[in-house]
């Protein structure tokens, strides 16, 4: 059996459901080779968090090193570890484009290597590259159509895959209709990514003025948030703190009772993203280019793009309306 290998050096939950769309149809078109992923931060939440997804055809390497590509010595340890395991892909696909970590990466022998750091410098075999995609997984995607003849076709998740369960949960906790997702919690602490509560408690109270129900999308463990919301807010709801499931499939199941999503880059972006909803995606400091969810109906509002700024607070509870009244006429 012929062996592929995905590198992904991001180590959050929205990084590794950024990817599912890819794994997916590389295991599709490529029927007799296996699909390996290496994870920089050696998390494997294909095996534990994102378990019920059941996309059990993914295998882990015997590539353990921790933040693997992040690290010089990885250059030196990786051909003992070759050696050792008699380590062979005959495809690897590099999903980031630092320079350290695509050399050291490019170590394990190989046949096909696809990868577009330094302007394509790395790739083998070498071809002309016209597209200029600036996300890096559709970038790579378009790599593989030009190997391929134009045969690679990029498939969505099937939510299908997931358990009943999860569905039947969901129709509990929202068992009616006229509700729009709010996500306004970020993972990455370290660029601010929020808008601002008074901004959120805007939007839920047009939302309230135009028949919708506000349901927030928010872990039991902000249950300081909840309160102050509920302050704020009423008629409020918070399903997941209303059910024992904890599982981004009860997201994704939750996502298909919603009209339409309100969400700030995060994971839970990626995750409704799974279950192709509408939704308005907010960016601040991040770029909307690069981590947008590729979905049949999405608006996005990003600073950068209309303020040529990174401050997120830029984006007023007026423009974010726009598009609500913009969705309302989409979809209703």
């Amino acid at each position: 059996m012929k062996k592929i290998l995905i590198y992904n050096s991001g180590g959050g939950i929205g990084d590794t459901i950024q990817i599912i769309n890819l794994l997916i149809s590389l295991h599709d078109h490529y029927t007799d080779h296996e699909i390996y992923l290496l994870q920089a931060h050696q998390n494997n939440l294909f095996e534990n968090l994102l378990k019920e997804l059941n996309l059990n055809f993914i295998k882990i390497t015997p590539i353990k090193f921790m933040y693997f590509g992040f690290r010089f010595k990885h250059y030196f340890q990786i051909n003992s570890l070759v050696k050792k395991n008699n380590i062979f892909f005959d495809i690897i696909i590099d999903l980031q484009s630092k320079l350290r970590n695509t050399i050291i990466l490019k170590k394990i022998p190989h046949n096909i290597f696809i990868s577009s750091t330094l302007s394509n410098f790395f790739l083998k075999p070498k071809f002309e590259i016209k597209n200029k995609e600036k996300n890096t997984i559709y970038r790579i995607v378009n790599y593989i159509k030009i190997l391929t003849n134009n045969k690679f076709i990029l498939k969505k998740y099937n939510i299908n895959l997931i358990k009943k369960i999860y569905f039947d949960e969901a129709d509990k906790l929202l068992p009616n209709n006229k509700y729009v997702g709010i996500s306004m919690t970020q993972g990455n602490l370290y660029r601010k990514k929020t808008l601002p509560f008074d901004y959120i408690m805007q939007i839920s109270k047009y939302l309230l003025s135009i028949n919708k129900k506000p349901v927030f999308l928010i872990e039991k463990k902000h249950f300081k948030l909840k309160e102050k919301i509920e302050s704020e807010i009423k008629d409020a709801i918070f399903p997941e703190f209303n059910s024992n499931i904890n599982d981004p499939c009860l997201l994704i199941s939750l996502a298909k009772k919603l009209d339409y999503a309100i969400t700030i880059d995060n994971g839970i972006m990626h995750i409704l993203s799974l279950a192709n909803i509408p939704m308005i995606a907010i960016f601040g400091p991040t770029s909307s280019d690069k981590f947008a969810p590729k979905i049949d109906n999405i608006k996005i509002l990003s600073s950068q793009k209309l303020f040529n700024s990174k401050n997120i607070n830029l984006i007023t509870p007026e423009i974010i309306i726009e598009k609500i009244n913009l969705l309302e006429k989409e979809t209703n």
